[in-house]
């Protein structure tokens, strides 16, 4: 195989990976589709052992706040087409406020 061809055949391999690609995948997959993916689960399910193992309180707490924020976009982000309106925004300033104070509480307020 000579170097156009591998160039070509690399080329071809990683396609699928472009920006634009990735983008359009990412806004038709809902959180039911991502989470029920093994390889994603595969991945939280590493994160939390490494964690609880290493008892390290920054990696639970980022682990927590990414489910978080997955499960305030599903619930607070409208269906295409429709306006951000203020009872869609609830959820989501709601949410957001959670996931500050459980982290402020566990990595500043309360000590080990």
């Amino acid at each position: 195989m000579d170097k156009q061809q591998l160039v070509d055949k690399t080329t071809e391999t990683l396609r699928p990976f472009e920006t634009s690609n990735l983008i359009d995948t990412m806004q038709h997959l809902d959180v039911k589709q991502i989470f029920s993916h093994p390889v994603v689960l595969i991945a939280l399910i590493a994160i939390f052992f490494f964690g609880v193992v290493k008892r390290s309180k920054a990696v639970l707490l980022t682990l927590f706040s990414l489910i978080c924020l997955a499960i305030i976009v599903r619930y607070a982000m409208p269906a295409p087409g429709d306006d951000l309106s203020m009872s869609s925004m609830f959820p989501f300033i709601g949410g957001g406020l959670l996931i500050g104070g459980v982290i402020i509480y566990f990595s500043l307020i309360k000590s080990d």
